[in-house]
């Protein structure tokens, strides 16, 4: 018997007896239109239970629900056509549906992992790691009201806020530092990325940290200040001065988002030189390299047009500083991440201290002789 129609079955049988978990079809082979995965689960519609389908694709996601009955004939119009994978986790069992590439399908069934179902609220709400309720300073900034719920205009800034803290959270579980963490925050602004870090990290964490924060403009260090001291937040402060002045102090985690051009450079200089366990940037303009920037290679008919050699030079750029990082003994991710200026420059590159990698070196010398470039700035500053 073929083993769609018992996996559909089973999922027939779990939809209708209320032990659905979720339901996920992976592993596409020969999809013509780009579809990567289909995730299922159960939502409730005006007192009616269906199954909410999300089509997953490289840019986009598409979700439609569906009656129960509907929805078992559109998943097995999927099974092995393109998803090769099925996988259906129910309270009861886990069932596994694989097709091996000559379309060749089995079945297997496991004990069950999950011991609840999940909510059936169609517009789930996000677990958030830091909660708007009674913060001082997101009402100062105007991103809310004095009763804790946002402003409309304070939803999508928190939003960043909030996946801002989501990422650094993340790293210091992986790479935890000491309870009294000296944070170094370039660029800071008005300050409320730097606000929201510091109350996650005493408030959450359980940490007392010194944060300080770095900004040019002495009008908004002057505001910054007088609101931290205001929320009680006696470890947090802000000083007017550029990086590249900054005295030598210890840092163990270095932040600078959008810092402009070669300050970004400055700043990890800074950080690497203290010796700082993490280092997250998120570059702004890439200025400096593409002045200098040519090529002798077959990209050449490429970087004649502009704005090729000017996107080139940014890739560059954050390549040669990866490179750079690794040499000096950093685990390096480069990624997207959200923007948090409303701008379309949203590469965030994270630094976790670890061992050198020798190759670095010799990838970054074989760049430069490509690109016919001297140096890479934060390899200047660091030699």
């Amino acid at each position: 018997m073929n083993p769609a129609a018992p996996f559909l079955h089973k999922l027939n049988e779990s939809l209708n007896s209320g032990t659905f978990v979720k339901l996920t079809l992976s592993k596409p082979e020969g999809a013509s239109d780009d579809l990567r995965a289909v995730y299922g689960r159960v939502v409730e519609l005006k007192g009616q239970a269906c199954l909410s389908i999300t089509q997953r694709y490289p840019t986009r996601d598409l979700t439609h629900n569906h009656p129960f009955p509907d929805a078992e004939a559109k998943i097995g119009e999927w099974l092995g056509n393109p998803f090769l994978r099925a996988d259906l986790f129910t309270l009861t069992e886990n069932v596994n549906l694989l097709y091996s590439r000559k379309r060749i399908p089995r079945l297997f069934v496991r004990s069950a992992t999950h011991r609840r179902t999940p909510s059936r609220q169609h517009d789930e709400p996000k677990e958030r790691l830091l909660r708007p309720e009674g913060r001082l300073y997101l009402q100062a900034l105007g991103l809310a009201h004095p009763d804790g719920t946002l402003l409309k205009a304070g939803e999508k800034k928190f939003g960043q806020i909030d996946k801002y803290i989501e990422l650094i959270d993340g790293l210091l579980r992986r790479h935890p530092l000491p309870a009294d963490a000296h944070i170094l925050d370039v660029g800071s602004g008005k300050g409320a990325l730097t606000f929201a870090l510091y109350d996650h990290l005493v408030a959450t964490l359980g940490m007392k940290p010194v944060v300080q924060g770095i900004e040019l403009r002495p009008h908004l260090v002057q505001e910054a200040n007088h609101l931290a001291r205001r929320s009680g937040f006696t470890g947090l402060s802000f000083e007017a001065c550029d990086i590249r002045n900054l005295s030598p102090g210890r840092i163990d985690l270095l932040i600078a988002l959008h810092a402009c051009d070669t300050a970004t450079d400055a700043a990890l200089a800074r950080g690497v030189k203290s010796n700082a366990e993490i280092l997250v940037v998120a570059p702004c303009c890439h200025k400096q390299l593409r002045k200098q920037m040519t090529c002798s290679t077959e990209l050449r008919p490429v970087l004649q047009h502009g704005i090729l050699a000017e996107r080139m030079a940014e890739l560059l750029t954050d390549g040669l500083r990866a490179l750079v990082l690794e040499a000096q003994g950093y685990r390096v991710q480069v990624f997207e991440f959200i923007s948090l200026e409303h701008t379309s420059r949203n590469v965030m590159i994270a630094a976790i201290r670890g061992e050198p990698r020798p190759a670095a070196k010799e990838q970054l010398l074989s760049l430069k002789k490509m690109f016919g470039l001297d140096s890479a700035e934060l390899e200047r500053l660091l030699a």
